[in-house]
């Protein structure tokens, strides 16, 4: 399905966009009904977890999903927003579909069914998502090692950094300092995928506590 814009500007706002997408994943036809159990949007990117019932309260069939034990199944749905000279617009699809975007938090993660092939589009796309999940939110002086080295613009590389920050006006902005030039390099999430934590400063916070410990050694 391509992209669907709305030009009468009902969606404007957050909220606007929210209650648009609760809307899109809410339908009752002769034999089931859908409804929206959760919405997060990461980015601009917007992920439901839709339930699905049969109106007679008989079980779903499904050939994708296993279904729950309220008889109910319960399905992922990425939507791709944008806006275009002040319209918003759309792009939908189902989990099983293969949708590239893949950042659903795990709390929505959570509230859908199970999946009959281990081997299918939407079991790849979950997966993707919970690595995604899994990549570490390191903090202020924590030394990194990089999964892989990053080429910086000037050609050269760096792998091993320690977690800082700037200032640009009121904001501070997360940027690492490289071991080898003490450069300060924005990186991506997706560049830390795979990275190992060296050393934090956590670790030697406080040589009373330190000294403490020590006393309590046998």
């Amino acid at each position: 399905m391509g992209w669907l814009f709305y030009t009468d500007g009902r969606v404007q706002t957050y909220a606007d966009e929210k209650a648009e997408i609760a809307r899109l994943c809410t339908f009752e036809g002769e034999r089931r009904k859908t409804e929206l159990v959760k919405a997060c949007k990461v980015g601009s990117t917007w992920y439901a977890a839709a339930k699905v019932t049969n109106i007679d309260g008989t079980p779903v069939e499904d050939t994708t999903y296993v279904t729950d034990a309220d008889g109910s199944i319960t399905f992922a749905a990425v939507f791709l927003t944008r806006y275009d000279d002040g319209c918003w617009g759309y792009k939908d699809m189902e989990e099983s579909a293969g949708p590239v975007e893949s950042r659903a938090p795990l709390s929505l993660l959570a509230l859908l069914s199970e999946l009959k092939d281990p081997d299918s589009y939407a079991h790849a796309w979950r997966q993707r998502c919970q690595d995604w999940a899994a990549i570490p939110d390191y903090e202020e002086g924590d030394k990194i090692k990089l999964a892989t080295p990053v080429t910086l613009t000037d050609g050269s590389t760096c792998q091993i950094v320690t977690a800082t920050h700037y200032r640009r006006g009121r904001q501070k902005r997360r940027c690492y300092r490289i071991e080898e030039t003490g450069g300060l390099v924005r990186l991506s999430k997706a560049s830390l995928a795979g990275s190992e934590l060296l050393s934090s400063t956590k670790g030697a916070a406080s040589p009373v506590l330190a000294e403490y410990l020590a006393g309590q050694d046998p």
